[in-house]
């Protein structure tokens, strides 16, 4: 655990196997944090040193108050500068759902440090424009609410919303786990990013960037969601190296309902 300051900003850092020469970086989703990979960290090999990140807004790293600090662009430059001072130049890097989108934009700019790309329920934004006012018309009364009513109210929503059904099938102590991260964040750092960096203000991948992935790129799906099934089966078809596993019997998180194999799959990828 360590925290280093980069662009002004406290940035927050977990790892496991430091001195290990294979590097992995994970970053998590929404409302989530560098705890969200304990279990999957513990399960990968010794041989492979495990970087989870704190993005901007979420856990133990600087939420700011102003919403330029959360545009993908930023979030991109601060983790660049981060894993230079963490000395990582050859690396592979996860993403989950946000983190996904974060870990694809990374890759896009800076193609030549990744040797391979996972998304866990990920997606390169939206190209449609009405689309994208509509969405962003709904973050922004997310965003809203968060600051108005506070962090309890939101996830009181957020944990039911359809997206996450299929976590009421997990244990209750695994449920109240992930609600005590959630619990744990400050209003104005998921309020700003969903306004700084969310799905309808941040910029489409499709198409080209895409398609000039140089990089393997393993896209990893839950089938009970069925909305990123559909939605990474399009994106397979415009990435030149890729790979799209879809998991029986879990959701949207799939490492958080089945840790055991999506750790597997990780190890498989990485090997």
């Amino acid at each position: 655990m360590a925290r280093f300051t980069i662009k002004g900003l406290d940035v927050y850092v977990e790892q496991w196997n430091e001195h290990a020469k294979q590097t992995i970086v994970l970053l998590h989703g929404f409302t989530g944090s560098t705890k969200t990979w304990h279990k999957v960290a513990a399960l990968l090999p010794k041989t492979v040193r495990c970087v989870a990140v704190d993005l901007i807004g979420h856990g133990k790293t600087a939420a700011p108050l102003t919403e330029a600090h959360y545009s993908m662009a930023f979030q991109i430059g601060l983790l660049n500068e981060l894993f230079h001072a963490l000395h990582i130049e050859k690396f592979t890097l996860l993403g989950y759902s946000m983190g996904g989108r974060v870990a694809l934009s990374y890759a896009i700019q800076f193609p030549s440090e990744i040797t391979h790309l996972l998304l866990e329920s990920a997606s390169p934004g939206l190209s449609g424009e009405q689309q994208r006012n509509m969405r962003k018309q709904t973050d922004d009364a997310l965003a809203e609410n968060l600051m108005v009513h506070g962090i309890e109210s939101f996830v009181d929503k957020w944990e039911n919303i359809p997206l996450f059904a299929s976590q009421k099938l997990l244990p209750k102590h695994i449920q109240q786990e992930i609600r005590e991260e959630r619990i744990q964040q400050r209003a104005v750092g998921l309020a700003n990013s969903l306004l700084g960096m969310g799905t309808g203000v941040m910029p489409a991948l499709w198409g080209k960037p895409l398609a000039a992935l140089p990089m393997p790129v393993t896209l990893i799906t839950g089938a009970l969601d069925e909305k990123f099934v559909r939605l990474n089966d399009e994106m397979q078809k415009q990435i030149a190296k890729v790979h799209h596993i879809t998991i029986p019997e879990v959701g949207h998180a799939i490492h958080v309902e089945n840790p055991t194999k999506f750790a597997t799959i990780v190890k498989e990828t990485i090997s």
